[in-house]
């Protein structure tokens, strides 16, 4: 019995070292290689984030143009339904509830996720979830045409529920696509879409382009766009490969899967591997946010993500554009150049965004994380002294304007994307989807919170307010400092044993929780764990059983 354990435990750890060397390896020469993916990898990620994250940081700076014309459609509508204007107060609820209905939405799609991904994979949802794109752009853009405002608001909630679907699935198909060794770099083409798609949003909001009276409508029109492109390439890239072997039980396509975004023909380590890092989870039933919760050996994962997902939204991201034209007035640009001159801002997010991708994987995910959450605590200090005394000479405003950048380029470099990275980095196949709606749920809810607070903060604390947001990127890096492990280049055993000790879970049982399993003529089948809390492989070639 004792050498059968040890033998077990020698193969598991044999396993995990060579998964380290092999990831680069290149099994038709023999020889290592920096190359471990492909350039349909590359364009799976690009065009899955062009309809998913793109839209999302597009509908998220779109509606900032139009908001005038909006208005006006609102009391227009109303005038000639009851034949009188309705008053600025009511404008301004509805307009509330349509810029806020989005955050409620993306709740509602968060929570819908799960069935969605387990039923239709990956790749799959992110093809369904188009349809509800390309029926919130048509309500939108012909809500004026109609001269029906509930359209607009009910495609603002449509649209809000693709975002929570795309943002849940999105990075949960780029992790399980990814080598480890970019998993981080190629994570972050969701932050880097979101920041274009936030960039394209202020461009054609532009007064040369869409943004006037004739044309808005034309600004919820080319959400069309994007998702039409995703809906027609995406299906010639494959579904996930570890979802195709862990959950479909189908080696056959996942092989095919990872030949195609690997591009190599041997993928046989690549499938060993997976299913000697993932041994214990193969066949096991995915489980709810309730059993999730329950997961002693997942209790600070979930508190990591809970915190980093918070800090996301409240971190004061969206308080900056509300100051942004004011601090722009009082350095002196003239009104009709700050549309123009706020566009640096989303040159600056993207730039940031990519610097972020390129060097993710050499610096680690926590030096990123808590460097930018710091960064940002510093420049909200500076930032609320400027605006403290931005009247006492004429230069404060421009280190106003420098804290704005400076606040900007400090989120997307870390709290931009990676965040999301996390995630799927946490949790195993059959936990990843409840984690995903818990830090979907999580994500929404703040967002929500930051869109209904803000406006009273704003008003009773005015500059002072930014020292909140400060206080909450402290918090949120110092929790990072001390709870957060590195899990750049590592695999999930490694990341899971790192949480062992804080979840009280001893090194060498750590997983025990996760169910263990069966060897069945080649095959791993679940087996429940036993009331003492061991868990039992019967190895039937053997026809012995070993504690592990």
């Amino acid at each position: 019995m004792a050498e059968l354990e040890a033998d077990w435990e020698l193969v598991q750890l044999k396993q995990q070292k060579e998964h380290c060397n092999m990831e680069h390896l290149d099994h038709e020469t023999g020889k290592i290689s920096s190359k471990g993916f492909s350039w349909k990898l590359i364009m799976a990620a690009v065009v899955g984030a062009l309809g998913s994250s793109f839209l999302y940081g597009y509908n998220l700076s779109v509606v900032n143009a139009p908001s005038l014309y909006i208005r006006e459609l609102y009391n227009e509508s109303w005038a000639a339904r009851y034949n009188y204007t309705v008053s600025k107060s009511t404008i301004s609820i509805m307009w509330s509830v349509t810029v806020s209905i989005f955050a409620i939405g993306g709740l509602v799609g968060a929570l819908i996720v799960i069935p969605m991904v387990n039923f239709l994979g990956r790749k799959g949802t992110l093809l369904l979830n188009n349809l509800f794109a390309i029926a919130a752009a048509l309500l939108m853009s012909l809500s004026n045409v109609a001269g029906v405002p509930e359209m607009l608001i009910l495609g603002r909630f449509i649209m809000g529920i693709d975002g929570g679907i795309a943002l849940s699935t999105l990075p949960m198909y780029l992790n399980e696509v990814s080598p480890k060794h970019i998993r981080g770099s190629l994570g972050q083409v969701t932050a880097i879409l979101i920041c274009v798609g936030v960039f394209v949003g202020q461009v054609l909001g532009l007064p040369e382009i869409f943004g006037k009276e004739s044309h808005w409508p034309c600004l919820f029109g080319f959400i069309l766009i994007p998702a039409l492109i995703q809906l027609v390439f995406l299906p010639f890239f494959p579904e996930s490969p570890r979802y195709l072997l862990l959950e479909k039980q189908d080696r056959k396509r996942a092989e095919k899967a990872f030949s195609i975004f690997l591009g190599r023909e041997d993928v046989s380590q690549d499938i060993e591997d997976v299913l000697a890092e993932t041994r214990i989870q193969r066949n096991i039933r995915l489980v709810s946010v309730i059993e999730l919760f329950k997961t002693r050996s997942a209790k600070w994962q979930i508190i990591t993500v809970i915190v980093t997902m918070a800090s996301y939204q409240l971190c004061g991201l969206n308080a900056i554009w509300f100051y942004t034209n004011s601090i722009f007035s009082e350095a002196g640009i003239q009104s009709d150049k700050i549309p123009y001159i706020t566009l640096s801002t989303g040159g600056i997010e993207i730039l940031a965004s990519v610097i972020s991708s390129l060097t993710v994987e050499k610096l680690g995910r926590r030096i990123l994380l808590i460097g930018g959450f710091g960064l940002m605590t510093l420049f909200f200090g500076i930032l609320t002294v400027s605006l403290t005394f931005q009247h006492h000479a004429p230069w404060i405003p421009y280190i106003s304007i420098v804290c704005i950048l400076g606040v900007i380029a400090s989120f997307c470099i870390g709290p931009g994307g990676i965040p999301f990275v996390l995630v799927g980095e946490f949790f195993p196949q059959s936990q990843r989807p409840a984690a995903f709606m818990i830090a979907g749920s999580v994500n929404w809810i703040s967002n929500f919170a930051v869109g209904l607070l803000f406006p009273l903060i704003q008003e009773g604390l005015g500059n002072y307010c930014f020292l909140i947001f400060a206080a909450i990127c402290l918090a949120g890096a110092l929790y990072l400092y001390f709870i957060l492990p590195e899990t750049k280049n590592k695999t999930f055993a490694e990341i899971n044993q790192a949480f062992s000790k804080m979840n009280r879970i001893p090194s060498a049982t750590t997983g025990k929780e996760m169910f263990p399993a069966e060897e069945r003529d080649g095959e791993i089948k679940v087996s429940p764990i036993s009331n003492n809390g061991q868990s039992q492989i019967e190895l039937e070639k053997t026809q012995k059983t070993c504690t592990v």
